[in-house]
């Protein structure tokens, strides 16, 4: 165990390098059918499946033909039409266009496309117009231009957006190979929750934190399972724990400060826990866990033991455990980072904290700009959800003024 608190960037760095252990895993893979496939993480390339395109394209409505005879500005006979889908025509006769359509095959013989309104027309025949030039390969896109049979689009490993989806139909994809999303059990703690439908009591709040994590689990790419509220109570911990095990990762809401009813750790620690570190020098989320647990049979288990505070909890799994969960997915591609906008209004920083502010951006004078929402701490789930990023404060700067750069993590 980590005897001094480590900083951000420590604790970052650390989780980095966990991460990249675990991604030496090969998760289990299954067939997906491509409607289901946003988002998930390929363990197959995508490959083309024959020439793109597989014809040489027009890219605009108009006329195909010979550059150098268009270039005299002479009169083309029209010799015939084509549109997108029919098979492609020609040879196209010299002396003569074809009319052609967006997305159409371009006829044999033809070397350029004119465009509609660069052209003059006449009885049955067209001209380039006057003060016009075109050039052999003008608005055409040659066949294999974009890819050749067999060329690998989409490495595995990639997270598919509505992109690679794309590119997967258009090579006849209708089932992709995926690697199977992790099974992230989430476990919230405390004797104050309440479940979403029941109305609290004095003193009470509705569990927040167990729906909020399982759509950060969602949306990073994992399947969220969520367990049973437990009780401050340490046998019904011990318990829920041990059925925990079965999940590829562990997340863990609330019972992780130094209170007298804060029992993760030592619930942790009675499962032989290898603890990492058990806080962070950051503002919210400093009493963070992070421990792995041996399993027989098993591969051994991440756990984060979050804060239980909401926005704590979201701050911590956004900085640390998506990373994790991200590798364990089977994700190679560069982790979501930081992005710069400038800050609308003065912020305050902490000397020994780094701290992550709720904020919200917006875009003024062509530039993204990021303001604090003001909230009262890290339970103020109003503020909270007028948010839209993170910005960070870093350690030892005592105030970002107005105008200044910063970094945002966006959610």
């Amino acid at each position: 165990m980590i005897a001094s608190l480590p900083g951000y960037t420590e604790a970052a760095a650390l989780i980095a390098d966990r991460a990249a252990h675990f991604a030496q895993r090969s998760p289990r893979s299954e067939l997906v059918a491509l409607s289901s496939a946003l988002a998930r993480v390929l363990a197959r390339p995508i490959c083309a499946d024959r020439d793109m395109p597989a014809f040489p394209r027009s890219t605009r409505d108009g006329f195909a033909c010979r550059a150098e005879e268009a270039s005299s500005h002479g009169f083309l006979a029209i010799a015939g039409s084509i549109r997108a889908g029919d098979p492609p025509a020609g040879p196209l006769p010299h002396g003569a266009a074809w009319e052609i359509m967006t997305g159409a095959a371009v006829p044999a013989g033809a070397d350029a496309v004119v465009m509609l309104e660069h052209v003059e027309h006449g009885l049955d025949r067209i001209r380039l117009a006057a003060g016009r030039s075109i050039e052999s390969g003008d608005n055409i896109v040659p066949t294999g231009a974009e890819a050749r049979a067999g060329d690998e689009l989409i490495a595995a490993g990639a997270r598919m957006s509505p992109a690679h989806i794309a590119a997967a139909a258009a090579c006849g994809y209708a089932n992709l190979r995926l690697f199977a999303r992790p099974r992230v059990a989430i476990l919230t703690t405390g004797d104050e929750l309440v479940s979403v439908d029941s109305t609290p009591g004095p003193g009470q709040v509705r569990n927040s934190n167990a729906a909020m994590l399982a759509a950060l689990v969602t949306q990073a790419g994992g399947e969220p399972w969520i367990l049973p509220t437990t009780r401050d109570e340490a046998q019904q911990l011990d318990s829920a724990l041990r059925q925990a095990l079965d999940a590829d990762l562990l997340l863990i809401s609330g019972g992780v400060s130094a209170g007298k009813f804060d029992l993760v750790e030592p619930a942790l620690a009675r499962l032989a826990a290898h603890f990492h570190f058990t806080g962070v020098r950051i503002q919210p989320g400093k009493p963070l866990v992070y421990c792995e647990v041996e399993r027989q049979d098993a591969p051994v288990q991440p756990v984060f033991g979050l804060p239980g505070n909401p926005i704590s909890s979201a701050a911590t799994f956004l900085l640390f455990a998506s990373a994790i969960l991200a590798a364990l997915a089977g994700n190679r591609e560069k982790p979501p980072g930081f992005d710069a906008a400038v800050l609308a209004r003065d912020v305050k920083g902490k000397s020994d904290l780094t701290r992550f502010v709720p904020a919200a951006t917006s875009f003024a004078d062509g530039r993204m700009q990021v303001t604090p929402v003001g909230s009262q701490g890290s339970g103020d789930l109003a503020a909270f959800a007028r948010a839209d990023c993170f910005l960070m404060v870093p350690e030892g700067v005592e105030r970002l003024p107005a105008g200044s750069a910063a970094r945002i993590l966006r959610f």
